[in-house]
This record gives C-alpha cells, structure tokens and sequence, in this order.
C-alpha cells in the first residue's frame, strides 16, 4: 500500500491530526503536502508508505479555494477566529465593482505573508513572534493569480464568496484582506475550501471516517506511484544495467534531460533522472 490518498479535511482538524489518524488506521508512513489550517477545509493529499518520496515533486503545484470574504472586519490573525482589531460599517460594493477589483489582481504579484503563519525568519515561524507581540521584518514573496471569480454577494452578511486559481505560497486570508482594501474597507476571510491541488481534485477525495471505513480495501481511492508519473516515459532496463542502477552506477543515456519511469521488464522500479547523458537513480520504490 504505497502511494497518494486525497483526503476531504474537514474543520477542526489540523493537517498533523489528519496525519497522525491515516498513520494509525493504515499502519505506514504518512506524509503530506502544504498544510491546511484547522478552520480550513478540502483536498489535502497523503503520501502513504514508499509515496512519501514523491514529495519533492508535489510541492509546487498550484491550487484552487474557494473562499467567504467578510468586510468590515479586521482580524490580527487576517481570519475569523483571530482577535479583532477593527470593525466599521459597510456599504456593500456593487457586483460590478467587485468584478473590477478581482479582474485587476488577475497576474503576477508579489505578496507579503501574515504574521500568523509558519514561515520561518531566523529560525522562528512567524506565529511564534506574533504571539509573543513582537515583529519581524516580512519579505514580500512573489506569487501568481491565474484566475480570481465572483461566485456570490451576501449583501445581509457583508460576504463576498469567490474562487481563487492560485500559484504555490499564495496566502487567501491575506488575499481577502488585499480585496477588501482595494473595495475601500477592511476584511477577513471567514472561510475557506480547497478545490484543488495540481491534478487532484476534492472530487475524488474521501473523509477521514470514510478512510477508516475503506483502509482494508482503498481500491481506487489510492493513486498508485505508477499511476502517478503515468505521463512520463519508460526506460526499460536489463538484469546488468538494473544492478549498477540500483547500485547508484550513472548508465550512459542519449534521451532529453528529464524524469523517467524505470521498469525491469515489465516490473515498475521507480524513477530515474536523464542528466548531462546520463541516467541516474532518483526515487527507488522496488529492487
């Protein structure tokens, strides 16, 4: 049993209960990828025994929330459960200009985090700082919005709900506090799911209570490592060449520079990397 399961989080789980529950139902290895906060819900993906050494090729993926923008309210922590600092009166933006707002922040930006996450400056995440009143200099990040939509107003709540197709290290509660600045108010997010991350979709996740129900028969609820890199091509190796790849022996190669599915005939080994004309061992599932 090794490879990805996609799990629905639910709230009031953080991502490590989530861990720490998989390990215990399923009895192996278990690894994830990003976080989710406990008031966040949606697609969270596991990395289950031998899986946890894809890592690498999954923290980069872009994702998709969706988010609950409530204006009129600012939050030390940027979101709903945070203390507030500020509350005002709203007059509710018209669809049009909302519309307007998100359009513009469409592209390439650069981002500063907020205080009350896990980025780490000189050793210490930054919610360690903020919860014992201190600052830090934050260095804004560059990110990308691939596509920002209005999907509802809540005129009596003063709730703006919107979907969010975003590039790693994007922050939402940061995002709802930039919209609101820019419709003239103050704002926090109240809450948010995700859709969405690279290829996995919350579609074909399954909950934790459905984990534990199904962790003798997962069937299609895990993808495989093969599955996985199933666009990638095969090298096939003979018994010879098999040994001195296992053995970290670079083969000489005339292929593109790129990730490779290594098999022994038709038995999948794992994957390899084609460098400067030669292929080298990567990520070893079976030898």
């Amino acid at each position: 049993m090794d490879g990805i399961i996609l799990i629905n989080k639910e709230k009031n789980y953080t991502s490590h209960d989530v861990v720490a529950i998989a390990k215990k139902t399923l009895g192996k290895k278990i690894g994830h990828t990003g976080t989710l906060d406990p008031n966040a819900t949606g697609v969270l993906p596991l990395l289950v025994g031998k899986g946890t050494q894809i890592a690498k090729y999954l923290v980069n993926h872009d994702k998709i929330y969706q988010a609950v923008l409530k204006l009129g309210i600012k939050t030390n922590t940027a979101d709903i459960t945070g203390e507030i600092l500020q509350e005002q009166n709203v007059d509710m933006p018209k669809e049009e200009k909302i519309n307007k707002v998100l359009s513009v922040m469409v592209g390439k930006t650069a981002q500063t985090p907020p205080m009350y996450s896990a980025i780490k400056v000189k050793g210490k995440k930054l919610y360690e700082y903020a919860r014992q009143g201190k600052t830090v200099e934050i260095v804004a990040r560059p990110i990308e919005i691939y596509a920002l939509n209005l999907d509802n107003i809540n005129k009596t709540q003063n709730e703006i709900t919107f979907t969010v197709h975003c590039s790693k290290g994007t922050y939402i509660r940061t995002l709802c506090e930039q919209i609101a600045q820019n419709l003239g108010t103050i704002g926090c997010m109240k809450d948010l799911k995700r859709l969405q991350v690279g290829e996995f979709h919350i579609n074909n996740s399954i909950t934790i209570s459905e984990l534990q129900e199904k962790k003798d028969n997962l069937g299609d609820n895990m993808i495989t490592i093969e599955e996985f890199f199933a666009n990638k091509e095969k090298i096939m190796l003979n018994k010879k060449q098999l040994e001195k790849f296992l053995n970290g022996v670079k083969l000489s190669y005339a292929l593109p520079e790129e990730t490779y599915r290594i098999y022994d005939n038709n038995r999948f080994i794992g994957l390899g990397i084609i460098q400067n004309g030669y292929l080298k061992r990567d990520v070893i599932l079976c030898g």
